[in-house]
């Protein structure tokens, strides 16, 4: 935010037991759709002037909660499949949570059948990147994403499936010419484009 959007006010809403919560069920329940739609609400409470989620894994909760806001509400990926899918017609995504996979999938699947139904996303799980970032060990983690990266050809552009990952940009474009997304970078250009360009200074909440 402070990067492409510096006039903007973000405010932060973090909920730290959401992902170790996910990881322990099979799928979304109505308990961990209750709590995003809860962060959601407390966000319009405080003035928000839009709202993005920053864990990949709740899909499905989210766009319960943006069907129920008066404000936009959006998923941590859905700008950046955009724009991916807008590249060309394969993606490449390196994903380093396994219960975001197929949250992720269906997103993409869903942005890929309103703009370019024949795009394709293939998945790459990162061994051990996750557990690296946890550990604060950042330089680790960048290693392997983008040594996973150069097991990458033939796809049209590379996304880096989470917030987390995106701090691994600089290093996977170092290993690829193929051009890479992140979600962090695409999701404050779309909020720029749904609340006007020259808007004045605004309220954004991340979980």
């Amino acid at each position: 935010m402070a990067a492409n959007w510096a006039e903007a006010e973000p405010v932060n809403i973090l909920e730290d037991s959401l992902s170790p919560d996910r990881a322990k069920v099979d799928s979304i329940n109505d308990a961990l759709t209750d709590r995003i739609v809860s962060l959601t609400r407390y966000a319009e409470s405080i003035g928000s002037a839009a709202v993005l989620f920053t864990c990949s894994a709740f899909s499905s909760a989210i766009e319960l909660a943006a069907s129920l806001a008066s404000v936009p509400v959006l998923k941590p990926n859905e700008a950046m499949f955009e724009a991916a899918i807008r590249q060309g017609g394969r993606t490449a995504m390196l994903y380093t949570f396994p219960p975001a996979r197929a949250g992720m999938e269906q997103e993409f699947r869903e942005e890929a059948d309103r703009i370019n139904p024949s795009a394709t996303l293939t998945s790459f799980l990162v061994e051990g990147a996750i557990d690296a970032v946890r550990a604060d060990d950042v330089a680790t983690h960048n290693r392997l994403v983008a040594e996973a990266a150069t097991r990458i050809e033939g796809f049209d552009a590379i996304t880096l499936a989470h917030f987390s990952t995106a701090r691994a940009r600089s290093a996977v474009e170092a290993k690829t010419t193929t051009p890479v997304l992140t979600s962090p970078d695409a999701a404050v250009a779309k909020l720029r484009f749904l609340l006007g360009a020259g808007a004045t200074t605004s309220h954004h909440a991340r979980r």
